[in-house]
């Protein structure tokens, strides 16, 4: 009997240290560097404008009117819902996914005003994994970007130097694609017309 207690004081013992270290300090350790090195990001890498947040840089979000910059298509709950991110889980040889590619392509293809057989971006037509991705293709920017200037009375030109301004390139040199965050990239539109130019 007295062995069992012995073993039982010394679980836990093992079960509280392990509780303070790894559901106190380590959690405080992570927040105490994350504020200090990366506060940023550590804080959802909000994205403000005349101190208003107008969202995150890590999140996609919807934009209404064809002014702006579109962003991928969103599976998560009705659209660019956090609390329900994730994918359709639809497979390549789904008719409900081939259908939905042909109707998107097709909208995409009048909205931007382009030929019927043009090739459209994967990413204007396909939503990501999460249903949340923020970035575009730089391909699916440019496809944009003369209904976006026509719209908003803006020459082309500034429109396509917003675009590459906007563009970050591969993670660490190698990693991913060039892409464009829309979010960034509307502002940035509308911090022009705001400036008058």
């Amino acid at each position: 009997m007295k062995n069992m207690l012995t073993e039982f004081r010394r679980s836990f013992l093992a079960v509280a240290a392990l509780a303070v270290i790894l559901c106190g300090l380590y959690p405080l350790t992570s927040w105490i560097l994350g504020q200090a090195f990366f506060p940023g990001q550590a804080n959802g890498s909000l994205v403000s404008r005349n101190g208003v947040v107008a969202g995150s840089a890590l999140i996609g979000q919807r934009f209404t009117g064809p002014g702006y910059f579109q962003p991928r298509p969103s599976a998560a709950g009705d659209g660019y819902d956090a609390g329900l991110s994730g994918g359709s889980n639809l497979g390549p040889v789904s008719r409900k996914l081939i259908d939905a590619v042909r109707r998107r392509a097709d909208a995409y293809r009048t909205e931007n005003g382009l030929p019927a057989g043009i090739p459209v971006p994967a990413d204007a037509v396909t939503a990501s994994g999460s249903g949340l991705d923020p970035h575009i293709s730089p391909e699916n920017a440019r496809l944009q970007a003369p209904r976006v200037a026509r719209v908003r009375g803006l020459a082309e030109a500034v429109v396509r130097r917003l675009i590459e301004s906007s563009t970050e390139g591969r993670t660490l040199g190698i990693l991913g694609e060039p892409r464009v965050n829309v979010l960034r990239l509307n502002l940035a539109l509308d911090g022009v017309r705001d400036a008058g130019r």
